[in-house]
């Protein structure tokens, strides 16, 4: 197709992985589409087939792209010169997009934001990024070991990613030693602490997302990124892209996690988007301590509030197997053979916990 201004604002996302739309003008020029609807413009050539990006549509206009395509195939036919020394937030975007297709979405977006906010060398070419930075980087995050770990393992990822390309003549982490091993934290909220903590919350869209956590035991990226597809009258299905075991997960609505999420969607439209932006919020690192300093509440985190509502219904008198249910696991009571045999939704009984539960809070924070 021949690819237009009018045309890049009705190329479709597809429904998994990502499209390439090709331009008839120019061999190998075209436009990524992710499943998403992140847009780029790449570059494919060589004997190798190797792809590049160009540059994201909008920061970069179709015109400028096709030059841009154009001066680099003329320099690889020409041979004037050799594969460029990448920078680093070019290496990112690249990295970012070659494995687009193959994580979940919910996974994509968690290397993208830990690998920008934690590692953020600008355009130093990667060859020059030495192992002292690295350390040094991770050493910071040393005061968040859950963080520091799982930053060092996306860190490894992408760095060993650029080392396969030649990006790296040597492996900058190839003697690092991972961080000390992160003990699982076991802290359960109070009922004065949830209530303290729901009162504080207030009514925009991170104290909707806190309180929707309290009431339903979902994890924080499942509900931040509900969208009017996955919310019906009084159920709402994660897609298996969205959830961490990769299954589709369909849980009831009590009647305060409905009030909370108030009027239907549209069905691609986010229930809590992020500043400005069609994608799913991202302003924790804001809400959250202010939300501590309200509340009052010591070394609590959002996750909390996740073992905090399994541990609840277990007091209020609910069977194992409609807790593991409704918090979507596979392993426990569903593992093994029973995990084959067992289809049972256990609906009903998942409906009954979740109105006992929601009875039980309201009762504590009024």
């Amino acid at each position: 197709m021949r690819l237009t201004d009018k045309t890049l604002n009705t190329l479709n996302a597809p429904e998994a992985g990502a499209v390439i739309y090709h331009d008839d003008l120019i061999l190998g020029f075209g436009v990524r589409v992710s499943e998403g609807g992140t847009k780029s413009f790449v570059l494919t050539h060589g004997p190798r087939r190797q792809r590049e990006t160009l540059g994201r549509v909008g920061i970069l206009g179709l015109s400028e792209a096709r030059s841009e395509a154009k001066r680099r195939l003329a320099e690889y036919t020409l041979g004037r010169t050799q594969p460029r020394a990448i920078g680093w937030n070019d290496a990112l975007e690249e990295y970012l997009a070659q494995i687009e297709s193959t994580v979940r979405w919910r996974t994509h977006a968690d290397y993208g934001y830990i690998l920008k906010r934690h590692f953020r060398y600008g355009a130093t070419r990667l060859k020059e990024v030495t192992p002292h930075e690295i350390q040094k980087s991770i050493d910071k995050l040393s005061q968040t070991p859950a963080m520091q770990q799982r930053a060092f393992v996306v860190l490894r990822a992408f760095v060993h990613w650029a080392h396969r390309k030649h990006y790296f003549e040597q492996n900058p982490m190839e003697r690092m030693k991972p961080p000390h091993r992160y003990v699982p934290r076991e802290r359960v909220l109070t009922i004065d602490e949830l209530r303290r903590v729901w009162n504080a919350a207030g009514d925009d869209d991170f104290g909707k997302i806190v309180k929707l956590l309290i009431l339903t035991g979902q994890r924080r990226g499942e509900i931040t990124a509900l969208t009017g597809a996955m919310v019906k009258t009084d159920t709402v299905t994660l897609p298996a892209s969205l959830t961490k075991n990769g299954r589709i997960h369909t849980i009831p609505l009590g009647i305060q996690a409905r009030k909370i999420l108030g009027h239907a969607r549209e069905a691609h439209a986010c229930y809590f988007p992020a500043r400005g932006k069609e994608t799913p919020f991202n302003g924790f690192s804001k809400s959250k301590p202010k939300l501590d300093k309200r509340c009052g509440v010591p070394d609590w985190t959002l996750h909390d509030l996740r073992r905090t509502f399994a541990s609840g219904l277990a007091s209020q008198g609910i069977g194992l197997p409609v807790i593991e249910r409704l918090l979507n696991h596979v392993s426990g009571t569903f593992g093994g053979i029973v995990g084959v045999y067992q289809r049972y939704d256990f609906m009903p009984e998942m409906r009954e916990a979740i109105a006992a539960w929601e009875e039980y809070i309201v009762a504590q924070i009024s």
